[in-house]
């Protein structure tokens, strides 16, 4: 079930709201955790039993860490395994075969595999759990319904943010809701949806006629315009989830902390990644940079220890060598800079210089992550730069970008600067700003569904990982 659905909306929504808010405390995670597994078996029945078996390992693996005293790593090993391998055999089962094949020539039948939604999410947070309890952060819940609702809340439950166990683990007993948290839920909400519908949407249908496209169909305009209004759409639907999951964190009492912080005014891709799926970010720097030694070591060990954790962002995001790559050219890149140093530098026109160099970076790494492969792939970006000539050109500007989609283009370019960052939160002080912004929300709202309820494009991103 999509947040960004009909039945999300006016159905589920609503019902479980209502039903929460009206409990008395003792109940409330009860309800939620009900309304969660109901939540994630919409999307398939069978799909709900792996995420049970994950909840059920998770809590044992923990209790056993906790409980022992010379076998702890042991444990925690033997947990984070079976996690990985459960991840491994629904994800990366097929494309592991595949490759197998091609590359010693077997002849191994692929494993017809249905990935459960979100599946790399709640792994990821139970793995954060049982590393938390090892580490002593925090300690072995032993109410197992307790951690089923971390695992399983339906707002971040299949598409994040990555809630790390010690960030929630005081919420899930003490938590507080109020009017003032509410009404901040519902207007995140309703700008995430917006977001979602009136601009991912939008730019998602210019980028797909682009990428549908053999790349001999269209010029180098038209490719740069497909990929700029990618990293629209991506950064749209994504932090537009980002924000409805935070907003209804917010109603039901949690505070997840921020997904996104404005990625696309970074000076650096070091920075572009401390401002993009920032939960992705501090979870691999916490369970993985760290532990490998992090910076603590030489500088050759420091640049081996960002390589493994962009390989494994790449994989992380996908069974495709597209998302390996666009992993490493990552990782490349910050290699480089902490290196060099000179994204360090200040002043006017370094400062322009270093933001175009980091648009110019991201933007070439979404045409490998929108690609379906990397002949694909390489072939556009052959294009962008002119190096295909013959053009059998099939459309004109026109096709691809009509006057609505030229004004989400000008729309989504402006809020990607943090220029209404604090709006919400000033309107308190401001009744006139208040009873604006509010009304604004209305209207948004109020598009937002009419184009939910007119539209059959409706996609989800994210969901894929």
């Amino acid at each position: 079930m999509l947040f960004s659905s009909m039945t999300f909306i006016f159905l589920f929504m609503p019902i479980v709201c209502v039903v929460y808010l009206l409990a008395k405390k003792s109940l409330q995670n009860m309800l939620l955790l009900i309304a969660s597994l109901l939540f994630y078996a919409w999307g398939g029945p069978n799909y709900l039993a792996i995420m049970l078996l994950n909840i059920l390992i998770n809590y044992t693996g923990a209790l056993y860490i906790d409980r022992s005293v010379s076998h702890k790593k042991t444990f925690l090993t033997l947990t984070v395994v079976v996690n990985l391998g459960i991840l491994i055999y629904f994800k990366y089962c097929s494309f592991l075969i595949d490759n197998i094949n091609g590359l010693l020539s077997y002849d191994l039948p692929l494993l017809e595999v249905i990935m459960p939604i979100g599946i790399s999410f709640y792994t990821f947070q139970a793995m954060s759990y049982v590393i938390d309890v090892y580490r002593g952060e925090v300690k072995a819940q032993r109410n197992i319904y307790k951690l089923a609702l971390y695992i399983s809340l339906f707002p971040q439950l299949v598409a994040g943010p990555i809630v790390k166990y010690h960030d929630v683990n005081h919420q899930i007993d003490n938590r507080t809701v109020n009017f003032r948290k509410v009404t901040y839920g519902v207007k995140r909400f309703i700008i995430g949806l917006s977001k979602k519908i009136l601009l991912a949407n939008t730019l998602g249908a210019v980028a797909d006629k682009i990428f549908s496209q053999p790349v001999e169909q269209f010029d180098s305009a038209t490719a740069w315009i497909g990929a700029v209004a990618y990293a629209l759409q991506l950064f749209y639907d994504f932090s537009g989830y980002s924000d409805m999951a935070i907003g209804l964190g917010y109603i039901f009492g949690f505070k997840f902390l921020e997904n996104f912080n404005y990625p696309y005014i970074s000076r650096s891709i070091t920075e572009f990644w401390r401002r993009w799926h920032i939960s992705l970010s501090t979870w691999f720097k916490e369970y993985l940079y760290i532990p490998l030694g992090g910076n603590r070591i030489s500088p050759v060990r420091t640049y081996v220890n960002l390589f493994i954790v962009f390989l494994a962002t790449g994989i992380w995001h996908g069974a495709s060598w597209n998302f390996v790559v666009w992993g490493l050219w990552n990782g490349l890149f910050i290699i480089m800079e902490r290196i060099t140093n000179w994204h360090k530098k200040d002043g006017p026109i370094i400062r322009f210089i270093q933001h175009g160099y980091t648009i110019f970076i991201f933007l070439i790494g979404w045409v490998m992550f929108r690609a379906t492969n990397m002949t694909y792939a390489w072939d556009y970006l052959k294009n962008m730069f002119g190096f295909i000539s013959k053009h059998t050109l099939s459309h004109d500007f026109i096709y691809y970008v009509d006057h609505i989609e030229l004004l989400a283009f000008g729309v989504a370019v402006l809020c990607s600067m943090p220029l209404f960052t604090k709006m919400l939160t000033l309107s308190d002080k401001h009744v006139i700003l208040k009873s604006l912004i509010n009304a604004w929300l209305i209207v948004l709202f109020i598009l937002s569904t009419a184009l939910i309820a007119s539209s059959t494009y409706n996609p989800f991103i994210y969901f894929r990982f």
